[in-house]
């Protein structure tokens, strides 16, 4: 299915957007850490079951590549691609654990054309992302370049 894209003035503070799922695996988790986060936690089995966690869990930097390829899936469905201007804020409230499938719901929060360029503006947007439980795992609040009608094509 094909997700339409939007401009920056298809956008307005209180929309929501919604898009899952992505399920979280053992061997991913593990195979992310090695290169990226090498904690016992995210690695060894053992190790993360005597660990504050009780348990293997995901980088909170593999829960964050997960919301982004979900935002690109349609929860954020910005005309050009989701092209981050920076953040404010990200939390990871609950860990991600094997076998979890993740979904990620997009508040926009603010709409801001440029003062200097009309063909672009940004969108300042509060992500969540959530467990088969809707429980949040990730909660970040970003901005977003979103390219105008006067700057299609």
């Amino acid at each position: 299915m094909s997700v339409k894209e939007l401009y920056l003035e298809d956008f307005k503070a209180g929309q929501t957007f919604r898009a899952g799922s992505f399920r979280m695996e053992a061997e991913a988790i593990t195979r992310f850490a090695a290169e990226f986060d090498p904690q016992p936690f995210h690695l060894d089995p053992a190790a993360a079951a005597a660990s504050f966690f009780g348990g293997l869990v995901a980088s909170g930097w593999h829960t964050a590549a997960a919301t982004m390829r979900l935002l690109v899936a349609g929860g954020l469905p910005v005309a050009g691609g989701v092209i981050g201007a920076g953040g404010d804020e990200i939390r990871w409230p609950r860990p991600v654990r094997p076998g979890d499938t993740l979904s990620v719901e997009t508040e926009i929060l603010e709409v801001r054309p440029s003062r200097s360029n009309p063909k672009v503006g940004l969108l300042k947007v509060r992500m969540r992302t959530l467990n088969q439980n809707d429980e949040d795992v990730q909660v970040a609040v970003a901005n977003i370049l979103a390219p105008t009608q006067i700057g299609r094509g």
